[in-house]
């Protein structure tokens, strides 16, 4: 691991966008979380399948808006596309909030819900390689790391903090969403 020393560059959304500012298209995820049978609270998490731009990244399940749609809807709709989740299995207690990828042009709308974990989980194979689902317990400083990385199409390397799940790295947008939920999951603002 690399530590990240003083003044090591930080990645900032102003980095990547274009000279003529696209328009932001509207994207909801949903931060699935359930009690295990010991009582354990655990966060739902999808690993993305090998296509397209986030292959292979740990994202929570969800999707572009459609024309039409509002994004409870979206989020519902992408839910049950991806991971099987059906509409009574969710019950969506706050709504967070929203923020841009300037990277991707998107403003994620996320939801926070409490799920009935299904027997199996029916994934959409094209978009989802597999479903993880560890416990809210290993997000936490024996797990949160921070290093400098280069990846394709940067023009130089930064720091990126990430958590680690198993062999995989939680970063970029689903770690902007969860690094600040944290401290509100266990102080138990919401009833889980």
């Amino acid at each position: 691991m690399i530590d990240t020393a003083p003044g090591s560059p930080t990645l900032t959304s102003s980095e990547y966008t274009t000279p003529t500012e696209r328009p932001l298209r509207d994207a909801a995820v949903l931060v699935p979380l359930y009690r295990d049978p010991e009582g354990e609270l655990r966060l739902v998490l999808i690993r993305r399948g090998a296509g397209g731009i986030h292959g292979g990244q740990l994202a929570f399940p969800g999707g572009k808006r459609d024309p039409g749609e509002d994004l409870r809807d979206t989020v519902l709709r992408e839910v049950h596309e991806e991971i099987g989740l059906t509409r009574d299995e969710v019950d969506v207690i706050a709504e967070l909030e929203p923020f841009d990828t300037r990277t991707t042009g998107f403003r994620i709308h996320p939801f926070l819900a409490r799920v009935q974990r299904p027997k199996t989980w029916i994934v959409a194979a094209e978009e989802v390689a597999e479903v993880l689902e560890p416990p809210l317990a290993d997000f936490g400083p024996h797990s949160h790391a921070t290093e400098d990385w280069q990846l394709e199409g940067w023009p130089r390397p930064y720091s990126i903090s990430f958590y680690r799940v198993g062999e995989h790295r939680l970063w970029g947008a689903t770690y902007r969403i969860l690094h600040p939920l944290l401290p509100r999951l266990r102080a138990e603002e919401w009833p889980l």
